[in-house]
């Protein structure tokens, strides 16, 4: 795992050799084992190594091909690159790594060597003899990359603060992004907060040559009919199968290596399936807390005990978590309503001398573990409520909320008003923080974008069938790409830390996409992931689901008052905001109004603090 950079100048009138040196030095937290750079005629290419696989110096990046013609950096693992190899016989290889092989594959079959790559990465090859650079990134999207052209400049990292540092992007805040923030948390691919620095989209790839991009996808999600006539029984034993080949691939490595566990489903079954696979105990290792209500320990302890790991229970005091909040957000490359809980597991996991975790990230947006794939069925199953008068149904949800006004009902009212009950206003409804009045009040003028996740949902395609595939689908390309991966990447390399996902193999998720509605969900979240594995007892899979709590809202009524409120007067008193509407609102939290969650207010400080330490132009 490591970090990349790169800058082509197509006017050919700089010296890069400042400018990725910059870049490089701001992202040293992802690769503490050597740096390394390659500047030839109008390209530079730098890299952080955190090793992995091969620790010798002769796997260092850049990496060349023998001939000279090739120059790769590399950010990920390909974890069937020894079954590559073997068809790769010609090439006389130098080193034990996957990036060798990446790279041996790219020079002999191209673009389709793609194809071939089962794992994690973001990559670029500079092809001399075209004049030619090559960067893609992976199916699920695990691997981050971000990328800024003007006339004169293409620049390329796995953050964006090496992008500002290299001088050449400007900082300036990207004000139309704001707006997806706001709703959600966070903004998709391929925009993102900073002004002209987009994301390449996962399963994409782009070719740079002179000053004209190729951009393109090489791989989605697609209904088949592969699972259309086999029994529950063999749909079992296939996932059971493609989850035990996924882990047995992640577990490669030449440093030492460990799962987090929870205690829930996800992580129970990835640390089961782990010891069945190892000769030796797994290390395992969760973040607990002494406060009872705040605390999994219990059940995770129960699985350490039943699979016999190596298990590390890290106790923390919630004013453990509050004291390493400055560093978790001065790490946060992307402003998110989340990512500091990514961040302390991280560390302590690090500190504790493991360098490669494997996680349980995906088993809900895959097995149907969220209320979203209940609610969203529900609703998109009764679109006969379409056919009231939308006067009636605005009747019916001024009455709801005259008699409730939490943020469960204010959903429901703003359901009941929709226009059109398709799949994509349906589900945009159920991860947004605010309703569309609340949310227009923030803001000073009246012209507000469309809202990004509708359009993202619009191009699913509908089964009758397989509505849960179809709200996957959403949550994999909203919520789980655009804050859980990335949150999970910037927060762990943070501590020079490299996350696994096995989840997120694609065959696995091509697989689970295509199985029918009946067998995913038939009255239990989750009963097929259960089902498939039949390696946890009742305890851990009836446990209810806790997540990671904190006392945020105490917290921000006492210990960051301080901070959240300097911070939210700021980002209020900017003439894009209303600041009367969103002071209205910190007010109502900190008068104890339940239907201001500190999560709506927590993205406010969080923005705020991040155009402040980047110093961006707003």
């Amino acid at each position: 795992m490591c970090g990349i950079n790169g800058i082509i100048d197509f006017k050919r009138k700089s010296d890069l050799s400042k400018s990725i040196k910059l870049m490089n030095s701001v992202m040293a937290h992802r690769g503490p084992d050597s740096e390394g750079e390659f500047i030839y005629e109008n390209i530079a290419l730098g890299h952080r190594r955190l090793s992995i696989i091969d620790l010798s110096v002769g796997a260092n990046q850049p990496f060349f091909d023998n001939s000279g013609r090739y120059a790769l950096i590399y950010n990920g693992e390909i974890y069937n690159f020894k079954k590559i190899k073997q068809k790769l016989q010609e090439f006389d290889f130098k080193t034990d790594t996957d990036s060798e092989v990446l790279l041996a594959a790219y020079t002999e079959w191209g673009i389709a060597s793609l194809s071939m790559f089962e794992g994690m990465f973001a990559f670029a090859i500079y092809d001399k003899v075209k004049d030619e650079t090559f960067i893609a990134r992976d199916r699920m999207g695990i691997k981050p990359l971000y990328y800024f052209k003007s006339d004169d400049f293409f620049v390329f990292s796995s953050e964006i603060k090496p992008l500002l540092a290299s001088e050449i992007v400007p900082r300036k805040i990207n004000k139309n992004s704001i707006y997806d923030y706001i709703r959600y948390q966070t903004v998709h691919a391929p925009q993102t907060i900073i002004k002209n620095v987009k994301m390449l989209e996962a399963g994409s790839y782009m070719i740079i040559s002179n000053s004209k991009i190729e951009n393109k996808k090489y791989w989605k999600l697609e209904h088949n009919k592969e699972t259309n006539n086999k029994s529950y029984s063999k749909i079992k034993t296939d996932i059971s199968d493609l989850l035990y080949s996924s882990v047995e691939k992640r577990m490669m490595s030449d440093v030492p290596l460990g799962a987090f566990l929870s205690g829930g489903i996800d992580s129970s079954i990835i640390t089961g399936i782990m010891s069945k696979l190892s000769t030796q105990k797994v290390n395992t290792f969760s973040v607990n807390f002494d406060e009872a209500e705040f605390s999994e320990g219990k059940y995770a302890q129960q699985v350490a005990k039943l699979f016999n790991t190596n298990h590390t229970e890290i106790l923390l005091k919630p004013k453990d978590f509050l004291e390493n909040l400055p560093d978790a957000l001065k790490f946060m490359d992307h402003p998110s309503g989340d990512g500091p809980n990514s961040y302390i597991v991280s560390k302590v996991t690090k500190e504790a001398g493991i360098t490669v975790a494997l996680s349980g990230l995906g088993g809900d947006e895959l097995f149907a573990g969220y209320n979203v794939f209940k609610q969203v069925p529900q609703a998109y199953n009764h679109k006969i409520l379409s056919k009231v008068p939308q006067f009636v149904r605005k009747f019916g949800a001024a009455s709801l909320l005259a008699l409730k006004k939490d943020i469960r009902s204010k959903k429901l009212a703003e359901l009941l008003k929709i226009q059109n009950f398709n799949f994509e206003n349906i589900y945009s409804l159920s991860r947004l923080l605010y309703t569309e009045k609340e949310f227009r009040s923030f803001f000073s003028s009246k012209e507000i974008i469309p809202n990004r996740v509708t359009e993202i949902t619009s191009n699913i395609d509908i089964k009758a069938s397989h509505l849960l595939s179809a709200v996957s689908s959403a949550e994999i390309q909203t919520y789980m790409q655009n804050t859980l991966l990335r949150d999970t990447d910037q927060m762990s390399m943070a501590s020079s830390l490299e996350v696994r996902v096995p989840f997120l193999d694609h065959k696995l998720v091509e697989y689970v996409y295509n199985v029918s509605d009946k067998f995913k969900y038939p009255h239990t979240q989750k009963k097929l992931l259960i089902d498939s594995l039949n390696i946890l007892p009742d305890e851990v899979v009836n446990r209810p689901k806790m997540g990671f709590l904190l006392p945020w809202d105490v917290w921000l009524k006492n210990e960051l008052f301080d901070f959240a409120d300097s911070r939210i007067r700021s980002l209020a008193a900017r003439p894009f905001f209303n600041e009367k509407a969103i002071l209205k609102g910190w007010q109502a939290f900190q008068n104890g109004n339940k239907s201001v969650s500190w999560a709506r207010l927590w993205i406010f400080i969080v923005l705020e603090d991040y155009i402040q330490k980047l110093n961006l132009e707003f």
